[in-house]
């Protein structure tokens, strides 16, 4: 495994100036000596200068009002965006009427047979079980709602995806035009794209569909781009040696090459699309989102838990069936594939005519199991056993209490205190000794772009909740991640686990955390604590079980301890993952921080929630620009440049 090493010594340094790393701390001292005085001089107060800041809040209330003035009459909505919000409409409409006709059986039977036949039985048994567990649970309509959304979205993104993909991966100008877009919408939280929407197409099914088509699809783009530049250039000469046109590389030799990857791009769109149909709900895209989100307006635990569980159901089950059809890809010959599709249709049509004359369609109330009464039940004992007044360890109240208190207060209040000029300073160094001097321009420029919207201190408000979140997330991250490494038992353990936590949606985690912590930013930071937890252990734990054995046994012949070997050893060899479970943490602490605002977490979260609520564009789209600053800088100071990880190859 490649790893960072030193660059050649220069002759007349003494030994310790020889480390890169030193000579650009000495660097930066000299220039903190020359610029700290000039800028204390200058910015003595501390605060972000009001000289420094932009004020968009007029140009975009003027678009605002340009929008919704020229909504019914402008010719770019009577005769374009009109027509794509009809398109949708009678699209969600259609697949939803078409799921209620052929019933629930048959519905069950369609989900269970097409998991047989792309994934096997295990997989189409427990299909057929979380279909018919959303029915128990009394959420059938309200699934049907979502599914019906997400099929529509899904195929949308898939197609936008693949376009701009194959735009990328055939074209270095494109892939180098594209790529700035795609980071930049993967770090934008799935709530900054809710407004834009809403103010063009107003609450409804449209706006959900098509922020969900936006945040889904660019991992379907980065897979398709990334599958067609990794072709084999074998194969592609030897297409090429015969004769064939671009279009004939393309559709016999640079797609089938790329199949694994567009089918993982698949799977990535399909749980992103989830996870904004959930979120989608704050603007009307009903279903189960809807119920989750009301009942959590009403810190209704019972009733959230009860559409919650078929979205973990959905999740889990989407994602098996689409990767294990990755995995398959290619292992049955095409013949007996055909016969098993037509024999699992008829199987699904034979169901859902004998519904249809049975008139079962509709899922029976009958069969309905209420879970909200008991679950508040539940929840009502714990408020008052384990929410407070607990002996000797406290309650989950006086945690999070104390863990505001003692952490976020002091940490908000620590970096609220930092002269700003001092905290661009902090976050050049940083990314300085990580990555290169570009690396640090670009991380100095995104907090700085923070102060110039005009945002200075709820970003850092939002940044102490990050860095608390994330910083018991290593601790646990980090201990879990080793103790799987090195006990292949307790890794079977935690696979399963880790992969229902990690197939959730980000609205469901805030279910748990408000019936425990009530509503605060505590709540807020432990929802992204279990959200981002099991990326960072798998990462952890795949990068120490990838170390190479010969190394472990050389230690271990040389006479070193387990330990000596996990701190000599593995961890220096892993440097590369652990910094990818750090900088992977970081990313998803801040998307549900942001979410947090919804459970009183405040700072960028609330703008973003209040400028939804209110059709405040301006509050929302500069609290949603400085959240993706604050995560360009973040990922920034967290992951090597290419060009430094080349060093040590």
């Amino acid at each position: 495994m490649a790893t960072i090493t030193a660059s050649p010594p220069r002759p007349g340094l003494p030994g310790i100036l020889r480390t890169p790393a030193v000579r650009k701390l000495l660097l930066l001292a000299v220039a903190a000596a020359i610029l700290v005085p000039l800028a204390n001089a200058r910015w003595a107060s501390g605060t972000w200068p009001s000289a420094l800041t932009v004020d968009f809040s007029e140009p975009l209330a003027k678009a605002s009002d340009w929008i919704i003035d020229n909504r019914d009459s402008h010719p770019l909505f009577l005769y374009f965006l009109g027509h794509v919000s009809n398109v949708v409409v009678i699209a969600v409409r259609a697949v939803y009427l078409t799921l209620l006709a052929v019933g629930w059986a048959g519905v069950t039977a369609l989900g269970a047979l097409v998991a047989w036949r792309v994934a096997g039985v295990r997989l189409a048994l427990g299909t057929g079980a979380a279909f018919l567990a959303c029915g128990l649970l009394g959420m059938w309509v309200p699934t049907m709602q979502t599914l019906a959304l997400m099929v529509v979205a899904v195929v949308a993104s898939v197609v936008v995806g693949l376009l701009l993909g194959l735009a990328a991966g055939l074209s270095d100008r494109m892939d180098r035009v594209l790529r700035p877009v795609l980071d930049t919408m993967q770090v934008l939280p799935a709530f900054a794209y809710l407004l834009p929407v809403v103010l063009i197409f107003g609450i409804g099914v449209p706006a959900a569909v098509l922020a969900t088509v936006i945040y889904a699809a660019p991992p379907m783009a980065r897979l398709t781009s990334l599958g067609l530049r990794g072709a084999d250039k074998e194969v592609l000469e030897a297409v090429r040696s015969l004769g064939s046109t671009a279009r004939q590389r393309l559709l016999t030799a640079r797609l089938p090459l790329a199949r694994k990857e567009l089918l993982l791009g698949v799977n990535q769109t399909i749980m992103m699309a989830l996870s904004m149909a959930v979120i989608a709900a704050v603007i009307g895209a009903g279903g189960l989102g809807d119920r989750v989100y009301q009942a959590l307006a009403s810190v209704d635990v019972g009733a959230a838990l009860a559409a919650g569980i078929p979205i973990v159901l959905l999740a889990v089950v989407l994602d098996r069936v689409t990767g294990a059809a990755g995995e398959r890809i290619g292992a049955e010959p095409e013949p007996r594939r055909g016969l098993g599709w037509l024999l699992a249709l008829a199987g699904v049509v034979a169901v859902a005519v004998a519904g249809r004359l049975t008139g079962r369609l509709d899922w029976p109330d009958s069969w309905v199991v209420g879970i909200a009464e008991p679950v508040n039940r539940v929840v009502d004992w714990m408020t008052a056993h384990l929410y407070s007044g607990v002996p000797v360890i406290g309650g989950t109240a006086d945690w999070a209490g104390h863990f505001t208190t003692w952490v976020l207060d002091p940490m908000r209040d620590g970096l609220q205190g930092l002269p700003w000029w001092s905290v661009l300073l902090i976050v050049a160094a940083l990314a300085w000794l990580i990555g290169t001097w570009r690396t640090a321009l670009t991380a100095v420029l995104a907090m700085a772009a923070i102060g110039a919207l005009g945002v200075w201190k709820p970003s850092l408000d939002t940044l102490s909740q990050v860095l608390a979140a994330v910083a018991v997330t290593l601790v646990v991250g980090f201990a879990t991640g080793i103790a799987a490494a090195r006990s292949d038992r307790l890794e079977r353990l935690l696979r399963p686990v880790l992969d229902v936590f990690q197939t959730m949606p980000q609205f469901v985690y805030l279910i748990p955390v408000v019936a425990l912590f009530g509503v605060g930013r505590a709540p807020a930071v432990a929802a992204a604590i279990v959200y981002a937890l099991p990326a960072v252990v798998r990462i952890t734990t795949q990068g120490l079980r990838q170390v190479d054995p010969a190394a472990l046994e050389a230690s271990g012949s040389l006479g070193a301890t387990s330990w000596q070997q996990l701190k000599q050893v593995q961890l220096p060899l892993a440097r590369p993952a652990l910094l990818l479970a750090v900088n992977q943490g970081l990313v998803l602490v801040l998307a549900v921080v942001v979410i947090g605002g919804l459970v009183g977490g405040g700072a960028l979260g609330y703008d973003v929630v209040f400028g939804l609520a209110q059709g405040d564009l301006a509050t929302g789209l500069v609290a949603g620009a400085a959240i993706v600053c604050l995560g360009l800088m973040l990922d920034r100071v967290t992951q090597p440049t290419e060009r430094r990880a080349k060093k040590g190859a």
